[in-house]
């Protein structure tokens, strides 16, 4: 949404009641999109795009840069969420364990060239917006957050890493977590429906070939273009001669992907009288700012 938010600043500098109007749609529809895709439940959404914008328009003339804009608003707007969810929507708040996302050695035989598990079925069958949805809510809200400000909302790590108040650092460990996760649910779902097993229970799970355990680490970073020259070459090695990991990367690319595409709640309600409210606000504010300077 970072280009919309980038639209609306450019709009907001016009001054006219029409650019105005426009800019705070803009804002409405990025607002409600991420509120959606945090709270999971559209009268919460609704609720949470309200109050941030009538807290936030006073501020905007402030605003010249984007990208302060940016950061400022994700961040009221993901206080709200938190504050406005139905708690029963939201998944525990425990932390992911790497080594219970990653496949054991069961799930990696599955994962075999043989035809059983076909990456493009996966990516067809999983496009669909309610499986997505799903899965992203059974995320631990911190998890959540991180993964619908990275991949659905289009931050760099950095502005996440602000809006979050956790180090860039955290915000790459929680970012890959969250899409193992995510794609461990949309396999689960897609293995059901056609009426297959997905792995036995922790306690008989078998252990998984060390190389490909070292390779899960790293994969987002090498999926983002961020791993070191010498480790990707290393892993790229591993995938050419590892079937299993072949079909893993590509079903977790798949998910990535899907998660990068507009939701389906991307549009606010329609709500002009709320933007006439917020124009005739956000006149009085720059008149305001105006006078004192």
């Amino acid at each position: 949404m970072r280009a919309e938010i980038e639209k609306a600043v450019e709009l907001l500098r016009e001054g006219d009641d029409d650019s105005m109007g426009q800019a705070l749609e803009l804002l409405q529809n990025t607002v409600f999109s991420f509120s959606m895709r945090v709270c999971g439940h559209r009268q919460d959404a609704e609720d949470t795009m309200q109050e941030v914008l009538l807290k936030s328009v006073p501020q905007l003339p402030k605003f010249d840069s984007p990208k302060a804009l940016v950061v400022w608003l994700y961040k009221v707007a993901k206080t709200r969420c938190l504050m406005n969810r139905r708690k029963s929507k939201f998944a525990p708040a425990h932390e992911l364990s790497l080594e219970e996302l990653m496949p054991d050695r069961k799930e990696l035989e599955q994962l075999s060239t043989d035809g059983r598990v076909n990456p493009e079925a996966f990516a067809i069958r999983s496009e669909q917006a309610s499986r997505l949805r799903e899965a992203v809510q059974r995320l631990p809200p911190q998890y959540r957050i991180v993964l619908v400000l990275r991949d659905m909302e289009g931050l760099a790590d950095d502005e996440v890493a602000e809006i979050t108040g956790v180090r860039a650092g955290t915000v790459r460990v929680r970012l890959h977590r969250a899409r193992l996760f995510v794609r461990k649910e949309l396999m689960r779902t897609w293995m059901q429906e056609d009426g297959r097993k997905t792995g036995e229970s922790r306690r008989k799970q078998l252990p998984r070939p060390a190389r490909c355990k070292t390779m899960f680490a790293e994969l987002s970073d090498y999926l983002d273009e961020q791993l070191d020259d010498s480790l990707c070459e290393e892993l790229e090695h591993h995938i050419e001669e590892c079937g299993p990991c072949q079909v893993f990367v590509a079903t977790l690319q798949a998910t990535i992907e899907h998660c990068r595409k507009p939701g389906m709640e991307a549009n606010a309600p329609s709500t002009a009288k709320l933007r006439l409210e917020l124009v005739q606000q956000y006149g009085r504010a720059r008149a305001a700012l105006k006078a004192k300077s």
